[in-house]
């Protein structure tokens, strides 16, 4: 268990968060949220003592040990797969080092004898035999395979180094744990095998995360980030998203009666009781949900940007035919002979298990890249915006936001009045209009080009990984927005509720092949054996 006591955080010009008092149980999976900029993974790094609290203290019961996912990818370089996993456990790895250190020594003595004999016996209690065993078996279940276990992790992609760092932060069954975004740069089977090692995991879990899928199949508390407080909820986050959601509207209806709006709050807790979940905790969950009153609801501060796409014309039958299409990057085959028609209304989602072949495959589609053969057609009555994974050459100037919308903005939207509505209801409010574009944050970024492809009208628009930078608020409003496109869409992302709700056609591509479902969601997609034995086998 883990304690945190009356601990604020406050900078020279701002207050993260004040008098936080809350106790983190083992057997639960807290999902710490917040919008952007609250300071959710300072406040996991304040619970892992990498941050001093300006005022009150985290305690950790005696014995107990904390991991933390490093988001550090390049700080093992020189060390051994498996040895970077132990490092987890940094007391038995040290021990590990010690040991052989000792029995390598060519002038051994009685004295190292004894000390060797001594570290034997903390080997053996800290389960050291079975250390190797358990570090290879979550590096395996992660998909990284034997033969890289003795590589240094300098000789491992960025992918690979990614899974490797969350092995170490699985390892050795800590009592807290600590994960920052733990699904970013994971493929599909290794968010799978994530959520089901945490719904079994006994100790205790605190994570950040973008991924609502992911929220809701994991965590059976929320702590919510808001008004410079953190409150905690039982459930998960749609729970927690609707329940302050009706929060807000009993609190608007005055003239409800109390007794009318209890029997609403029991209603709802009923339809949310009743859905099933991957947790074993789910029972108890239940129990916890059936004591909530009203008063344990709050409506929330976060703000959603209003994000609805419009195409000024309709896209005619032909859509786009891609043909023999190979593409090689550095000397490197990226896609290899890859064909395949869209139709107006598909709303497609590109699946890999390296990104860089769907930004590749939209940078030859925008006609950022040559490919090595093949051919692209898009239909004459297609317009296409993009929105590229990396937008710095977009942001590389000292213009404002409201100037640097203004030039893709049509005559009679271009006057600052229409402007300055228009960001303000992407939450660039006020003053926040004359920020500099190069300045901006991620997110910004992001909204901003949101923004761009809005005032653009296509009829078709190509995204890849629209969601990345984004909170959790704006991720939602631009998934209601992409439901409700009546144009054509194609898309990159590793939010499974994102492809879910959105997609009605799944691509599966690599540089060995293509793996093509129309007329399907995402879970089915998942749920057909033989789709996922064709995807293994353009993996293997």
């Amino acid at each position: 268990m883990i304690t945190v006591n009356n601990v604020s955080l406050h900078f020279s010009d701002r207050k993260l968060f004040s008098d936080v008092n809350i106790k983190f149980t083992p057997g639960n999976c807290y999902g710490l949220i917040g919008a952007n900029g609250a300071g959710k993974s300072t406040f996991l790094k304040v619970l892992s003592g990498e941050i001093d609290p300006t005022t009150g203290n985290v305690s950790l019961d005696p014995n107990e040990r904390m991991t933390k996912l490093s988001q550090n990818h390049f700080g093992f370089e020189d060390k051994t797969v498996l040895d970077t996993v132990i490092m987890g456990h940094k007391k038995l790895y040290d021990i590990m080092n010690e040991k052989n250190t000792l029995y390598a020594k060519a002038d051994f003595t009685d004295a190292d004898g004894l000390r060797a004999a001594e570290l034997e016996g903390d080997f053996g209690e800290m389960g050291g035999w079975e250390a190797e065993p358990e570090a290879a078996a979550l590096l395996q279940n992660l998909s990284i395979p034997e033969e890289l276990h003795n590589k240094l992790m300098a000789d491992l992609t960025e992918s690979q180094k990614v899974k490797v760092l969350l092995a170490q932060a699985l390892f050795g069954k800590p009592d807290v744990l600590l994960l920052d975004e733990p699904t970013n740069g994971l493929d599909i089977q290794s968010i799978a095998w994530l959520e089901d090692f945490l719904a079994d995991f006994e100790n205790t879990v605190i994570v950040v995360s973008h991924d609502r899928h992911f929220l809701n199949n994991v965590c059976t508390h929320m702590a919510d980030l808001d008004f410079g407080k953190i409150q905690l909820y039982v459930g998960n986050y749609d729970f927690w998203l609707e329940s302050s959601q009706l929060a807000a509207k009993l609190k608007s209806d005055s003239n409800s009666k109390k007794e009318e709006q209890i029997a609403e709050l029991k209603e709802f807790i009923a339809r949310f009781s009743a859905n099933a979940s991957k947790s074993k905790q789910a029972t108890s969950r239940k129990k916890m949900l059936d004591k909530i009153t009203l008063d344990d609801i709050q409506p929330s501060s976060r703000k959603y940007p209003y994000i609805k796409f419009v195409q000024a014309r309709e896209v005619g039958n032909d859509l786009l035919k891609v043909e023999d299409l190979s593409v090689s990057l550095d000397g490197t085959k990226i896609l290899d002979n890859i064909s395949f028609s869209l139709n107006k209304d598909d709303k497609t989602a590109f699946v890999a298990n390296d990104d860089i072949a769907i930004t590749t495959l939209f940078r030859v589609l925008k006609g950022d890249l040559t490919p090595d053969s093949g051919t692209i057609t898009w239909g004459v009555t297609t317009s296409q915006a993009y929105l590229p994974r990396d937008t710095t050459a977009e942001f590389s100037r000292e213009i404002s936001i409201i100037d640097w919308l203004r030039q893709y903005a049509e005559k009679g939207e271009d006057d600052n009045t229409f402007l300055r509505g228009f960001l303000g209801r992407m939450l660039f409010a006020g003053e926040d209009v004359n920020k500099l574009v190069n300045v901006l944050s991620g997110g910004e970024k992001v909204r901003c080009m949101l923004s761009k492809l809005m005032l653009s009208k296509s009829n078709v628009m190509v995204m890849d990984d629209p969601t990345n930078h984004l909170d959790l608020e704006s991720i939602s409003a631009l998934n209601d927005g992409l439901i409700d496109y009546n144009g054509s869409l194609l898309f990159g992302s590793h939010d499974h509720q994102f492809i879910q709700t959105i997609a009605n056609r799944i691509i599966t591509i690599s540089d060995k092949g293509l793996v093509d479902r129309a007329d399907t969601n995402y879970d089915e997609y998942l749920k057909n054996d033989s789709v996922q034995k064709q995807v293994a086998a353009l993996y293997a």
